[in-house]
């Protein structure tokens, strides 16, 4: 197949693994090749058996619950960039004022039309 099609099939297959593997993982099932194939079939989509042996292989083993949460963990990072780097040179930090300064909002240019007329 031509570059564009071979691409959406393997998009296609990486996808079809990759929820039929948080489905098992939130009904609590193993995800083993057959319970993958299950679920795909299911969804009436074709994946080689290649994919699902390699996804079933992958996951073994793996915990998805603290994948999952390291996925959506996000640590607190600091609010402004420049001053933590200036109080870490020993520079002081900066006012908390002007580092939480918002930019004004851009005032609406009437363009002659509506969107809801």
């Amino acid at each position: 197949p031509p570059p564009s099609i071979a691409r959406e099939m393997v998009d296609t297959n990486a996808l079809a693994c990759t929820y039929a593997a948080l489905i098992l993982h939130d009904e609590g099932s193993d995800k083993s090749e057959a319970n993958l194939v299950k679920i795909i079939k299911a969804a009436k989509l074709d994946v080689p058996g290649s994919w699902t042996k390699m996804y079933a292989k992958a996951l073994t083993g793996c915990d998805m619950g603290e994948l999952l949460d390291s996925c959506t963990n996000v640590s607190a990072a600091p609010a402004g960039g420049a001053a933590p780097a200036a109080a870490a040179a020993g520079g002081g930090a900066a006012p908390a004022a002007k580092a939480a300064k918002e930019p004004e909002p851009e005032e609406e240019e009437d363009m002659g039309f509506s969107l809801f007329d």
